[in-house]
Formats: structure tokens, C-alpha cells, sequence
């Protein structure tokens, strides 16, 4: 049995006029009742009593009706199902991100995407970046928004999605912390707080690369990988550190904000999809990020 075969017979079972469902259907009469008679034979059972005047529903036909109906009441609705998924407007999306996106982009975009597309479910996951490449890899992510400094990420597309400059963050009673902007070369050997190697290389051979360019002497004090860790070691006076200039809208007692003098590189964080796989749902989301300068 064919769902083709349950739609010929709600047609006959809400006409009762094989001419009428016939037409209903676009096709001619004879087809249709060749089609009811093999749904007949298939299941055994009679569905409709035919007589020169009318058609009505036996017993088995009242039986199968209640069943084909809901059959494709469901099927109706899975197709609806489909088309909205196939849009982008329903379905569920994992989305993995580190903190600077929240900061930089990814809550006003949430809140664009969750008006456009209210029916989707997304499960947010914050991540390293590196654990997102792996989550990606494994098929665990639909996008992940990561720290990009040029590293390669075999087996996904990247797109950066944000750029913006860095700012130091100081402890209040630093010596620098007098100055309304703060020349790079002005670090040399200065104990920093900086993005841990193991987690994020790329990261932080670029800024090693930026500041040796700067004939700046690295003296790391300690690694910090979360801008919350990083604010509260700054605190603590043990030392400056570069972060995102959103990071601005965090005050934090003992912290100053200044602006940086010098050539470090743009925070760039990039969209990571799974080179491929097709989701309307994230082409939504991602649309919703404004380009960057």
C-alpha cells in the first residue's frame, strides 16, 4: 500500500461520488476505481458499497478511514515539517562559541535570529576553540564561532564574522595606567597575562610575532584562556593583558582600560561550519551578523 492509495480513498470516502473524487484528484474515473479495487483486494476487505445511486462506506471502509485520515493528517504535517526545516525556519542548530563572540556580536545576533525564526531550537555550548574543531569534526556542531589567527581547520569552511582592535587591560596602580594610550614598545619585559600556548596557538604566536616586531621582551606571568580569568589575575596585579575591545562594557574593580599604540593584530573570530552539510538554519543565523570592516 502506497500513501498515493490513502489519498485516492479520503477522496471517495469524504466525496462518495467517484466522479466527483475523480475530479478532485485530476484524473480520470476509471484509474481511480481500478486503484480502489486493488486497495480492496490488498486488504481483504470491501471499503464502499456501490449501487447505481450512490457509494457509501462499509463497516471495514468506516475502519480504514480513521486510520488513513490520521495516517495523512501525519504525513501533511511532516511535509510541512520538511519545507520549514528546508527554509531555515524550524529544526535545531548547535551552536558553539567562544566568550569574545557573545561580547563582539553573537547576543544581538541571537536575538535577531530568535524573532525571524522563533521555531528553531538551539543549544548553545561555549567551547574552546579548539575543542569546537574537534566537536566539528565529529559531527557534534552546526557552527561554531572561534579565535581565528589564520590556523588551518581541515574538514571545515571558515568565514570571519568580526573584527576588532585590542586594548589593554591594566591593574589600576600600574605604572601605565597614567597613560591615555600605551605605546606597545612601553611592555618591554613587562609581565602579561597571556592566551595559553597549549589552547591557543596560532593566538599567541601571533601576538609573540606582533611584539618581538615591536622589540617588546615577552615576560609571560601567567596564561589565562577566559577574559574573566584574565580581568581577575589583572586585578590581582599580576600583570597586563590584551583583550578585546568589547570587553569595554565589563567594568571590574582594580581594571583600567587603555588603548594600544603599536602594530598587534586584529581579534578576528570566524563562523566554522562543516564543509558540506547544508543547514537554512545557520545561513539564517549567519545572516544576521553584520559583515565586518
Amino acid at each position: 500500500m502506497e500513501l498515493r492509495d490513502c489519498v485516492c480513498f479520503a477522496a471517495v470516502a469524504e466525496e462518495l461520488h467517484f466522479g466527483r473524487a475523480a475530479a478532485r484528484l485530476h484524473m480520470a474515473q476509471p484509474p481511480l476505481s481500478q486503484r480502489i479495487r486493488a486497495l480492496e483486494e490488498e486488504l481483504g476487505a470491501r471499503l464502499f458499497v456501490r449501487t447505481s445511486r450512490k457509494v457509501a462506506l462499509t463497516p471495514a471502509g468506516e475502519a480504514f478511514w480513521r486510520e488513513a485520515a490520521a495516517l495523512l493528517e501525519q504525513a501533511a504535517k511532516a511535509g510541512e515539517t520538511a519545507r520549514r526545516v528546508a527554509a531555515g525556519l524550524a529544526g535545531r542548530v548547535t551552536v558553539g562559541f567562544v566568550n569574545p563572540a557573545m561580547d563582539a556580536f553573537l547576543s544581538d545576533a541571537l536575538a535577531r535570529f530568535r524573532r525571524i525564526a522563533p521555531a528553531v531550537e538551539l543549544r548553545l555550548v561555549e567551547m574552546t576553540t579548539r575543542d569546537q574543531e574537534q566537536a566539528l569534526a565529529g559531527g557534534r556542531l552546526d557552527v561554531g564561532f572561534v579565535r581565528f589567527a589564520g590556523q588551518d581547520i581541515p574538514g571545515a569552511t571558515v568565514a570571519v564574522v568580526s573584527r576588532e582592535p585590542y586594548l589593554l587591560a591594566l591593574p589600576a596602580g600600574h605604572r601605565l595606567a597614567r597613560l591615555k594610550r600605551v605605546p606597545l614598545a612601553a611592555l618591554d619585559a613587562t609581565p602579561l597575562v597571556m592566551p595559553p600556548r597549549a589552547e591557543l596557538p596560532a593566538l599567541r604566536a601571533a601576538m609573540e610575532a606582533a611584539l618581538a616586531k615591536a622589540g617588546v621582551r615577552l615576560a609571560t606571568a601567567q596564561e589565562a584562556a577566559s577574559k574573566f580569568t584574565t580581568l581577575s589575575l589583572v586585578a590581582a596585579g599580576l600583570g597586563p593583558a590584551f583583550l578585546p575591545a568589547s570587553v569595554r562594557v565589563w567594568k571590574r574593580a582594580g581594571v583600567v582600560y587603555r588603548d594600544i599604540d603599536g602594530g598587534l593584530p586584529l581579534v578576528e573570530l570566524a563562523a566554522l561550519r562543516p564543509e558540506g552539510r547544508e543547514n537554512a538554519a545557520v545561513d539564517r543565523l549567519l545572516a544576521t551578523i553584520p559583515k565586518p570592516a
